[in-house]
């Protein structure tokens, strides 16, 4: 049980830390207890309970599913910082059948993205859009733009199990060789949610891409990845090693 005693630590911290230490000793497999068998065993409110779990979810610890309950997320995948990468062979890696919805594979046209390829605006870009799945739950909505010249190549190309890296590789003669890539948290809308399959509290990465090859800009990607499932690292040396810098952006005042 908490302790109602200890004025230090608020009771959903208690329950959050006794949590931890069970999920770590193995205490915790699998299915993780619902609301009722926490406030049960801790002798706490409901509303004390969703707080701790709460926490574990926005940590990546646990995962709900609808219809189903919550989980431990024993599937969380892990993508270092500073490091090209591929979504189809991050899943992979982690022993997850990788799988996509192609959503769209269509010409289209879109001036802010035509200026990032350094085109001109009103020129016609090839779009890829997929639901990207790890194992049987939904990972990130991936939305790809590529010059019309290259991606035409590639209408004919079943993505539903297979890399665009490779494909520009294989039918196009073109590998990636630099990118530029921000990352940032958002709230996602009400299209991502559903697609996502997301729980209330759970937030989205945005991540964006430049990539270029053949001394031209190839790609502009923007991919929308669950919070929970896809973990980015980053590990940095006195010695002066290459890595990443992260940038503070400022937040303008409510109202402004």
């Amino acid at each position: 049980m908490a302790d109602r005693e200890s004025g230090s630590r608020p009771l959903w911290q208690q329950v959050l830390e006794d949590l931890e230490r069970r999920i770590e000793a193995g205490d915790i497999v699998d299915r993780f207890p619902t609301d009722k068998e926490l406030t049960e065993r801790y002798g706490v409110s409901r509303h004390t309970v969703r707080e701790a779990v709460r926490r574990l979810r926005a940590r990546g610890l646990v995962d709900r599913h609808r219809g189903r309950g919550s989980f431990l997320n024993e599937e969380r995948l892990t993508q270092p910082l500073g490091s090209l990468y591929s979504l189809f062979q991050a899943v992979e890696a982690q022993g997850l059948e990788q799988r996509s919805e192609v959503l769209a594979l269509e010409p289209a046209r879109d001036a802010d993205v035509a200026t990032r390829l350094e085109l001109p605006p009103r020129t016609e870009l090839i779009r890829l859009e997929r639901l990207r799945y790890a194992g049987d739950d939904p990972l990130a909505l991936d939305r790809v733009w590529l010059p019309a010249d290259i991606g035409r190549k590639l209408l004919d190309v079943d993505f539903t199990r297979t890399a665009l890296y490779d494909q520009l590789q294989e039918r196009v003669g073109i590998r990636i060789t630099a990118v530029d890539e921000t990352l940032e948290p958002i709230i996602p809308d009400d299209d991502a949610r559903e697609l996502l399959q997301l729980a209330d509290d759970e937030a989205l990465l945005r991540v964006q891409r430049l990539g270029r090859g053949a001394d031209r800009p190839i790609e502009c990607r923007v991919t929308l990845i669950r919070g929970q499932r896809f973990l980015y690292t980053n590990t940095w040396r006195a010695d002066g090693a290459a890595g990443a810098t992260p940038t503070f952006r400022e937040v303008p005042a409510e109202g402004h």
